[in-house]
């Protein structure tokens, strides 16, 4: 079988017209804002959700309603005779979980892929999937080798303000006080389920020194020094100057590396606000 379509979100930074291009199909991610809801990409930009922010709205987010993924399931089994569905993390989003419980009214035509990515990550794997299904393999094999990969990732962000994280339950107010004072910028890794901190930075020049010494000891620890075997992303909340001047960095290391850069998933900007920096890797399927 090799007639698949492939699914996911708008965590995985995929735009509705790149998805178009693509050949897939993607779910935008809701938020609530000021009581409203808004989808991410349909009619809710980039810049006008870090305007939101800006100006201090209730922002939060929420998963896709069961009707949105069962409709777009259903339209892309008009034309494929399965789905691979690639959500963002279920460490991160309960979304994971009801898909999967949708799943199971399907007869075996909708495939969860719980491999615990998010953002550049999370487009990895769609594009893995993509060249898994142009290989011929079907949707079992498709699934399991996703599953068999799901550890060999990391993402590490330098944030840059703990308002956020404070507002989210993640730092005690006394903790944000005195990390504001210190000006603190914390440098968090997703791995797996979670967001956790990986270390502590002074100032944004230790915070990127720290994020290309984790690179540097996966690429070599992790996965024997083959580059070749990796993607390498940057990904950034509403700071496309210090993603380039990032990506500079990283060929420094790694000349001719190809290295996309693309904005850090809006649910993941909510927790950790704007002019954040981050890096992606992902071992290629």
């Amino acid at each position: 079988m090799t007639n698949i379509a492939i699914v996911t979100d708008s965590n995985s930074g995929i735009t509705q017209q790149q998805a178009k291009e693509m050949g897939i199909y993607v779910i935008p991610m809701p938020f609530i804002i000021n009581e409203q809801e808004y989808l991410e990409d349909i009619n809710l930009t980039q810049e006008e959700f870090y305007q939101k922010l800006d100006e201090k709205a209730d922002v939060s987010t929420s998963q896709p309603s069961m009707d949105a993924m069962i409709q777009t399931w259903e339209e892309a089994l008009k034309e494929h005779d399965a789905v691979i569905y690639i959500p963002m993390s279920s460490g991160l989003s309960g979304t994971c979980s009801t898909a999967m419980a949708l799943a199971s009214d399907y007869e075996g035509k909708v495939f969860v892929v719980d491999n615990q990515r998010i953002s550049i990550t999370q487009r990895n794997s769609v594009e893995d999937a993509l060249n898994m299904v142009k290989s011929g393999k079907n949707p079992i094999e498709i699934q399991e080798a996703l599953m068999e990969n799901k550890l060999e990732a990391s993402i590490y962000i330098m944030v840059d303000t703990l308002k956020y994280l404070k507002k989210g339950g993640r730092l005690t107010p006394a903790v944000a006080a005195l990390g504001t004072i210190l000006r603190i910028k914390p440098v968090l890794q997703i791995q797996g389920e979670k967001l956790d901190t990986f270390a502590k930075a002074r100032t944004a020049k230790q915070g990127i020194s720290i994020m290309l010494q984790a690179l540097k000891d996966d690429v070599e620890k992790r996965f024997a020094n083959n580059i070749d075997s990796l993607y390498i992303g940057i990904a950034h909340t509403n700071n496309e100057k210090g993603a380039l001047e990032l990506k500079e960095e990283i060929l420094k290391m790694y000349p001719n590396k190809q290295i996309i850069i693309n904005p850090l998933s809006l649910s993941v900007s909510c927790h950790i606000g704007p002019g954040a920096l981050a890096i992606t890797m992902a071992k290629i399927g």
